[in-house]
């Protein structure tokens, strides 16, 4: 089975920076596109940016200039640098990965839709 594991998050003052971290655990072969989303208190989940296993990435406006998402392939991990933050970045962070392919024993598998299960991130003075 894999998971993705969260860390990082927290308590932060406005204009801070926090690091967000989602190591993927198992035996893995293949991630494809990552990424990372974001709830607010009563509001829907909502895309803060993603990154293709090749590289490419894309943000949303709200984010965009402020926040960096990377991964590391061969430590199968992503994450996001997350600075000059606003109190409106309060929310609950959930890392995604698209299609995951692993290994138990001789045998291969994909799992779709994985996500991580979530770090609180408050911007807050």
């Amino acid at each position: 089975q894999v998971q993705l594991v969260q860390s990082g998050g927290g308590l932060v003052q406005p204009g801070g920076s926090l690091r967000l971290s989602c190591a993927a655990s198992g035996t893995i072969v293949s991630i494809s596109t990552m990424g990372w989303y974001r709830q607010a208190p009563e509001k829907q989940r909502e895309l803060v940016a993603t990154v293709t296993n090749g590289g490419s990435t894309d943000y949303s406006d709200s984010v965009k200039g402020r926040f960096t998402i990377s991964r590391d392939t061969a430590e199968n991990t992503l994450y996001l640098q997350m600075n000059s933050l606003k109190p409106e970045d309060t929310a609950v962070y959930y890392c995604k990965a698209d299609r995951v392919v692993y290994r138990r024993g001789s045998v291969i598998y994909t799992t779709l839709n994985k996500w991580g299960q979530g770090t609180l991130v408050t911007v807050s003075s």
